[in-house]
């Protein structure tokens, strides 16, 4: 279950993201399980798999700003270096860096059950 004590164990930092919820704990877990279902649909692992840099770096930009104002740490420090990657829209090797934006998403996942 996806809890503020749930959310401090994985790395998350509850305090700066209830801050921006006005301290509304049913707030911010929502707010954080609908991040999870944009983190779940796997739009920036098919733009990278199809090599349209321009859509990852819009869906992993988008990304970026949800789970930095919920102060997602774990899945934040990633997706921001993806983002900067993106941003000049040069190919390279994003996997090392998807994959832990993956891992992350999949111990989130499993607070939520």
């Amino acid at each position: 279950m996806l809890t503020v004590e749930t959310l401090k164990e994985y790395g998350a930092d509850v305090a700066k993201g209830l801050a921006r919820c006005a301290n509304n704990e049913g707030l911010y877990i929502r707010l954080v399980k609908i991040c999870l279902q944009e983190l779940t649909s796997d739009a920036l692992g098919e733009a990278l798999a199809s090599g349209d840099l321009a859509k990852a770096f819009d869906v992993a930009h988008k990304l970026k700003g949800g789970v930095s104002n919920l102060a997602l740490d774990p899945i934040a420090a990633p997706i921001s270096e993806l983002t900067e990657k993106l941003r000049n829209k040069t190919p390279g090797d994003f996997s090392k860096l998807y994959d832990e934006i993956k891992l992350q998403t999949e111990k989130l996942s499993k607070l939520a059950d």
